[in-house]
């Protein structure tokens, strides 16, 4: 029988969720496991003329489609975390953390040119701290058109998960964020998203695949790693 396991996706932007570990939500939905993704910088979206509203109605449908009943959308504005206090924007993270205790946190990885994502980043390692045992395990994400055009490059994953038979459903519900989409040759086309999933694939000879950086695992209770 499967372990039971309470994951947390710690995401900046709507679509920033499903970049980067969209495949791996569908995967722990489909083990029963407990999913809840936050999306920080969900108010006041510069690419929804709907004033964040209708980028959320996309959000929603996204998760659904992987599979996550439990979507939490802050009302941070977009682009515009430099406008806080660091303890600001911990806060309410550390709140979900409480009320989640999750044993395996996503966050998204902060070295990239995105601000937002660099604060989160930040937040999020303080707010997943090691002082509370039901945390497993921290991973951190990628996120294409972010991650890859920054300099120095230090993304260098050492995870891979094996999302061949969650592929379809991560470009499904990419499919769902109208208003984030972008045409071939883009980062964020449903193409490209393809190429990626099957080029981290190869590199460890699966089809399709998502790639993490480990930022913390710790075994606990006598427990071997594995």
């Amino acid at each position: 029988m499967t372990e039971e396991k309470r994951v947390l996706v710690i995401a900046a932007h709507p679509d920033d969720e499903l970049l980067g570990v969209g495949g791996t939500i569908a995967l722990h939905a489909r083990a029963g496991h407990q999913v809840t993704c936050v999306v920080v910088c969900a108010g006041n979206l510069k690419h929804d003329p709907d004033g964040a509203r209708g980028v959320w109605n996309q959000a929603h449908a996204a998760a659904a489609e992987l599979g996550c009943d439990d979507l939490r959308l802050l009302d941070f504005p977009d682009q515009a975390l430099d406008t806080f206090s660091l303890t600001e924007v911990i806060t309410p993270i550390e709140e979900i953390v409480e009320q989640v205790q999750p044993n395996i946190v996503y966050v998204q990885y902060g070295y990239d040119i995105n601000r937002d994502h660099q604060l989160l980043f930040q937040a999020a390692l303080v707010a997943t701290r090691p002082m509370e045992a039901y945390i497993e395990a921290v991973y951190a994400f990628d996120t294409v058109s972010s991650t890859e055009w920054a300099y120095p490059r230090s993304f260098n994953p050492d995870t891979w998960v094996d999302i061949t038979e969650t592929l379809e459903q991560k470009i499904a519900a990419m499919a769902c964020y109208e208003t984030e989409l972008r045409d071939w040759p883009h980062p964020r086309s449903l193409r490209s998203l393809r190429v990626k999933a099957e080029s981290a694939g190869s590199q460890v000879v699966c089809p399709a695949a998502e790639a993490f950086m480990t930022i913390r695992r710790v075994t606990r209770n006598g427990k071997t790693p594995v």
